[in-house]
């Protein structure tokens, strides 16, 4: 690899980077206007026009607050639980395909830091990590009520782990690839996913809500239980990590339904939009859609959170085992019956 390609893999890197992290700060935004929104009230409003500014605020906010280790918890583990939570979000969108191929001044760029083919393999890595550092965090913190947050955290995430990778396969067997690239390419113009696997999609939204800890299923920081939950003993920026790790995972939560589903980059007149716009808008118009959908979906997670209650914590288990694992397995008979005679 040359070293001006190298360049543009860090470049895009740090742009994707540096976009899930803005995304993170505002979805908090978004997140406190929407809720006041539901409830009629008014929301920031304050820190600069329209409170815009108080993402700004609170992260200062956050880094400027006293650092504080309990006296009884590991010191060590006390900071690898919410840097590893981190982490994991943010090395998820690596495979993730943002737009086809655009050229700037000649030079053709990827607007895709890495297309391994088993991008979905890696995904599915990288989240089931995230639950270590959330479990670190809860048992090194040595507060009762901070451990069984993390172990709430531990097996809901488990169990929904296996509805959502049930749920891939019956996609898998309709696009034959594990290549994020590939999949959002086969759907090309108006040919998305959710059209030939609904079932499937839904079942995929649903456990994004489990993984992510977004209500109805935030039984891990369910705080008329737990106090705070896992992360009760923290503060300062490493409480910060963890509920910035929730609203990233929400971001590449999002993000994956886009590309698995709902057609990536991809829409009706593509082709004609590509031709009229050129090599270098056109790809980036669809980059455009897809931040759209992305979006979209954001406010969906964010919809249902001040709408729904939450569950409780034996009706979350009971959905996860006794509902979505049966229904994912029906819809795998389901698809393969289909694509083995009628296809």
């Amino acid at each position: 690899m040359e070293l001006a390609e190298i360049g543009i893999k860090f470049a895009l890197v740090a742009i994707i980077f540096g976009i899930s992290l803005v995304v993170a700060m505002y979805s908090t935004y978004a997140e406190r206007k929407i809720a006041a929104f539901f409830q009629d009230r008014v929301g920031p409003n304050r820190a600069g026009p329209f409170g815009i500014l108080q993402p700004l605020a609170d992260g200062a906010k956050m880094f400027l607050k006293e650092e504080i280790i309990p006296t009884n918890a590991t010191p060590f583990l006390f900071i690898v639980g919410p840097s590893l939570a981190i982490l994991t979000a943010c090395i998820a969108s690596a495979v993730i395909p943002w737009g086809q191929n655009v050229v700037i001044a000649g030079r053709t760029i990827p607007l895709q830091v890495t297309d391994i083919n088993v991008g979905i393999l890696y995904i599915f890595g990288v989240v089931s990590l995230g639950v270590y550092g959330v479990m670190i965090g809860g048992w090194a913190s040595n507060n009762k009520y901070s451990l069984l947050g993390a172990i709430r955290a531990a097996s809901q995430n488990i169990s929904y782990e296996i509805s959502m990778g049930l749920s891939i396969i019956a996609l898998l067997l309709v696009t034959g690839t594990l290549s994020l690239g590939e999949i959002a390419q086969q759907q090309h113009g108006w040919h998305w996913n959710v059209i030939y696997q609904p079932v499937g999609f839904l079942l995929f939204l649903i456990c994004s809500f489990a993984e992510t800890n977004r209500t109805p299923f935030d039984l891990p920081e369910c705080e008329t239980e737990l106090v705070g939950g896992y992360h009760t003993e923290y503060s300062s920026m490493k409480l910060g990590f963890y509920l910035f790790a929730e609203y990233i995972n929400m971001f590449i939560s999002s993000a994956v339904m886009v590309t698995l589903y709902w057609g990536s980059y991809n829409y009706p007149g593509m082709d004609y939009m590509n031709e009229l716009l050129g090599a270098t808008w056109g790809p980036l118009f669809g980059f455009a859609v897809m931040f759209t959908k992305v979006l979209l979906f954001i406010f969906f997670f964010m919809w249902v959170r001040w709408t729904i209650p939450r569950f409780r914590y034996d009706q979350l288990m009971d959905l996860g085992w006794k509902v979505l694992i049966p229904l994912a397995i029906a819809n795998i008979v389901v698809t393969g019956i289909w694509i083995t005679f009628f296809s």
